[in-house]
């Protein structure tokens, strides 16, 4: 064994012992089996606890690991071979420049997986959960996106391998603006769809009020938001134009703060005009779905002793909101009713002197002077 030993060590190739090419070779084998097994491991472990957890972070991890190039692998297992060998400077700079090589295509290949996992899962949230294919506006994004990175990673390869990228940034510098400035509405609609992702002033199903109308909103895509409007027809509108403008989110409502007003007639009396706030609260704290808040005689109105009344929806449904008024007019209703107060109603009443009547039945009329020289 040992003289076996001994004429490997004697034995060179390229100026390299054969015994120091073995040992290369062993552990790039060994570092090839433990980089695959461990990622192996990692993966299924952060699989197991993806499935435990309801955020979709993890899963994009698990997903992205599972996509390592076992090709890029096997080259890091050469690398960490190699680095065994006693190579000269000029060699040992290349290999370092073959370990950035080797961790850009590799990042480059995760996060190209990445943009086009976090791509779908937007389309998918904001379009009703469909699992069709991508839209159009989301397949250029995952396009522009993934030029970009690749774009990135060339420059940077290029730059470490020793070649002067100088005029190469320069020319997608005056390239990038003179792109920016043709296209800058697309731009700022596509900002302000990351916007409305990150932020999320509105999602999908939400109920929103703006300038633009009132309606569900059904797709948040790149550049425009649809929204169904109560009367059925669908509303388009830019991303920027509705970010611009002050936006009602009726999804988010715990509560509905409601307020309305009636008025009864002068007649009623001062008792029982002293009664009807009482009267209100009772049939309010009687509903469960309601949650009193005040009610008072408000003012004198023209034709009216008119009161005001607030009390909250505990759910922000409008279609509760309207039963609960329902029944709380129809109680007023029935309890006025049984105590003799009577709504009012506009009325005017006109005061006519006598003298005015007697002109106009032509009593005292006087006489044209006209008529009297005639």
């Amino acid at each position: 064994m040992q003289t076996f030993i001994d004429w490997l060590n004697a034995s060179h190739l390229v100026g390299i012992s054969l015994f120091n090419l073995m040992m290369a070779l062993l552990v790039a084998i060994g570092s090839y089996a433990l980089m695959v097994l461990g990622l192996r491991v990692v993966t299924g472990r952060l699989r197991k606890i993806s499935e435990r957890t309801s955020t979709g972070m993890d899963d994009v991890v698990v997903n992205v690991l599972a996509r390592t190039n076992r090709w890029l692998l096997l080259l890091a297992a050469i690398l960490i071979g190699v680095g065994v060998l006693d190579l000269g400077p000029h060699w040992s700079g290349r290999v370092g420049q073959a370990w950035f090589v080797a961790v850009a295509l590799q990042l480059g290949l995760w996060l190209t997986h990445a943009i086009s996992v976090g791509v779908r899962g937007y389309e998918l949230r904001h379009h009703h959960g469909a699992a069709g294919n991508l839209s159009a506006s989301a397949t250029l994004l995952t396009w522009f996106l993934r030029t970009m990175l690749w774009a990135v990673i060339l420059l940077a390869v290029l730059s470490n391998v020793g070649v002067n990228i100088t005029a190469f940034i320069a020319s997608l510098g005056v390239g990038g603006i003179a792109v920016a400035l043709a296209v800058q509405n697309i731009l700022g609609d596509l900002f302000a769809s990351l916007s409305i992702a990150v932020d999320k002033p509105f999602e999908v199903g939400d109920f929103i009020s703006s300038s633009a109308g009132v309606g569900t909103v059904e797709y948040v895509g790149l550049k425009t938001t649809r929204i169904r409007a109560l009367t059925g027809e669908q509303i388009v509108v830019s991303n920027t134009d509705l970010l611009k403008q002050a936006v009602k989110n009726f999804r988010r409502m715990q509560e509905r703060r409601i307020v309305f007003g009636f008025g009864v007639t002068y007649g009623t009396a001062p008792e029982l005009a002293e009664q009807i706030p009482q009267i209100v609260r009772d049939l309010v704290e009687a509903d469960e779905t309601l949650r009193f808040d005040r009610a008072h005689f408000l003012k004198f109105g023209e034709s009216s002793l008119d009161y005001e009344v607030v009390y909250f929806v505990l759910d922000p449904s409008y279609n509760l909101y309207m039963d609960a008024q329902q029944r709380l007019n129809l109680g007023l209703m029935r309890a006025f009713a049984a105590r003799g107060i009577e709504f009012a109603f506009p009325t005017r009443t006109l005061y006519v002197s006598p003298m005015e009547v007697e002109k106009q039945e032509g009593k005292d009329a006087p006489v044209p002077p006209r008529a009297l020289r005639a």
